[in-house]
């Protein structure tokens, strides 16, 4: 868990990322328990009910599933999931706005992939 949250943020957000990063990352795999939201609350000193949210969000996109009295854990294809679904808001939130600018400045598909593979991938 991140040692503080960020204040332009909705907290439940911020919670929901940071299992999604988690996720992504591998630091939480497929079938381990997620801090619950009390663990949330009390290490960031905020109202259960808002962790939930954050948690819950992810319960119904089916990126965690609940074991009744246990707790929270990772689906087996919620890095999978969790990808798939950054990858089109990466697309609607640079994709499409680059290529209506590069639209404008009359910047052709060969430039543009010129300026892309300029600034290095790794």
């Amino acid at each position: 868990m991140k040692n503080s949250l960020d204040e332009s943020k909705p907290i439940f957000l911020q919670i929901r990322e940071q299992l999604e990063d988690a996720i992504i990352n591998e630091s939480i795999k497929p079938g381990e328990r997620v801090p619950s939201t009390n663990e949330f609350a009390n290490y960031y000193q905020i109202n259960p009910a808002t962790a939930a949210k954050g948690i819950n969000a992810l319960v119904a996109e089916e990126i965690l599933f609940k074991r009744r009295g246990v707790g929270m854990f990772v689906t087996e294809d919620a890095k999978e999931i969790l990808i798939k679904k950054r990858k089109q808001t990466f697309y609607e939130n640079y994709m499409l706005p680059l290529k209506a600018e590069a639209k404008k400045l009359r910047i052709s598909l060969e430039e543009l992939r010129e300026m892309i593979d300029k600034g290095g991938y790794e």
